[in-house]
């Protein structure tokens, strides 16, 4: 009769090990490739805000897995806040933005779309200040009369405006504009009005003003979007 072979037995805390270290490795796997596809979602889809948006700008992602858009290429919610000392021409101009339902394609050939987004804009009397330097040297906020006043020519000079939204824009009114009881030079208020008018109007991917603000501390807008479309990401960059 043939000897029994013996099968070596494996103890149970030796296969609770395996298991173990299998499952340990199997979680470093995903955290380490999700990691990688946030860092180059985040490097794509920068490059192409950033150029929109003429800002540096932080990115963070809502819950779902960016594994799984490297897949199906969406992104179900994106937030971004500026992180340059200006926007555009505005200095010290605060933007947080929500962009949700991005479909990114494949290639860099062309931009992502965005299928709805919402942002609050606000904007210091410091900022506004340091914004028209050379035509007024202070901004005042008034919450209770909706109001902005400009120190012009050196102090001697008030400027009255008044920001508000008209037509999905938004407006300044000039109030009173006086210089020793007289009006301020025509010039003097009109590039206040301009360059504050290309600081409040102008905003990217489609965002509109709803809602506006005076504070104690400068202006607050409420701002909602519909669907837009992202340039390419410039030649060289991450391609999404």
């Amino acid at each position: 009769m043939p000897k029994n072979l013996s099968v070596p037995k494996v103890s149970r805390r030796t296969a609770v090990i395996a298991v173990i270290t299998a499952a340990v490795l199997v979680a470093a796997a995903l955290i380490g490739g999700e990691a990688y596809a946030r860092h180059r979602i985040a490097s794509c889809i920068s490059s192409q805000f950033e150029k929109e948006m003429g800002s540096k700008i932080n990115v963070g992602f809502g819950a779902k897995p960016l594994l799984v858009t490297m897949v199906d290429g969406k992104v179900s919610r994106m937030d971004v806040d500026s992180e340059g000392a200006e926007f555009g021409p505005a200095v010290d101009m605060q933007v947080h933005a929500q962009f949700r339902d991005i479909k990114m394609p494949e290639g860099s050939s062309s931009g992502s779309t965005i299928g709805s987004s919402n942002a609050d804009v606000s904007w210091s009397n410091e900022g506004m200040t340091q914004t028209l330097q050379g035509l007024v040297s202070e901004v005042r906020s008034d919450p209770d009369s909706g109001k902005l006043t400009m120190a012009v020519l050196g102090g001697l000079g008030e400027l009255q405006i008044t920001p508000q939204i008209v037509d999905g824009k938004v407006q300044l009114e000039v109030g009173q504009a006086q210089f020793l009881g007289i009006g301020v030079p025509e010039d003097l208020a009109e590039g206040v009005v301009n360059l504050l008018t290309e600081s409040m109007q102008v905003y990217p991917l489609g965002l509109e003003p709803k809602e506006l603000r005076v504070t104690d501390n400068g202006v607050e807008i409420d701002l909602q979007g519909g669907q837009a479309e992202l340039p390419p990401p410039p030649e060289g960059s991450t391609s999404c």
